[in-house]
């Protein structure tokens, strides 16, 4: 029974990643979005819930620390992360706010939202996604099942057809270690300081 329950994980796992192999176009233009941003000055505010605000602590970790190679800082923020900003929000708007609201004062024309939810559905990350449109910021969007209202909204959405969360999650995990080698390669010498100097 317990080697059955692991092989199952095996198997939805890699079913669950193997949707990625249909997404490479998708992928190289999410990239082609960070990269463009981040070229002209500009700066990506991540955003998700619960397993999705884990993943985007991740991902701003990997763009403003480093992935695989020296290089740069990358202006990227999560926005999981200030507890006294998120708790007011929640406390004097609503937890529905609790990005918009952080989105509104923080993002800028040419920057990217990037909101990560497992349904699709997230009323707070949809938020977050509509103000960047209104503030005309650029849109990406990791989601699963049928995509959910992100799908509808973003200007790119990675959609995992799958109806487990954690194997949703493991795909995103694929798919955003992917962007931030990209972005990353792309970037890697861009305003480096010549130690002579």
């Amino acid at each position: 029974m317990i080697k059955a329950s692991i092989q199952k994980a095996f198997d939805d796992h890699s079913r669950a990643v193997g949707f990625l192999q249909d997404s490479v176009e998708l992928l190289e233009k999410m990239a082609g979005l960070l990269i463009e941003s981040l070229r002209a000055g500009g700066k990506i505010l991540v955003f998700g819930n619960g397993g999705s605000a884990a993943d985007a602590q991740h991902i701003a970790g990997e763009l403003l620390g480093r992935f695989r190679r020296e290089r740069p800082a990358f202006a990227v923020l999560a926005l999981s992360t200030d507890t006294s900003t998120i708790t007011a929000i929640a406390n004097d708007y609503s937890f529905e706010e609790i990005f918009s609201r952080q989105v509104e004062g923080l993002i800028r024309p040419g920057d990217v939202a990037w909101g990560l939810t497992t349904s699709g559905n997230s009323a707070n990350v949809v938020l977050g996604l509509q103000r960047a449109k209104k503030l005309r910021a650029k849109t990406i969007a990791f989601s699963g099942g049928d995509g959910g209202k992100v799908a509808k909204l973003a200007d790119l959405c990675l959609v995992i057809p799958a109806n487990d969360t954690a194997r949703i999650q493991e795909a995103h995990q694929l798919a955003y270690h992917i962007l931030c080698d990209l972005t990353e390669s792309a970037l890697a010498d861009q305003g480096r300081s010549d130690p002579n100097e």
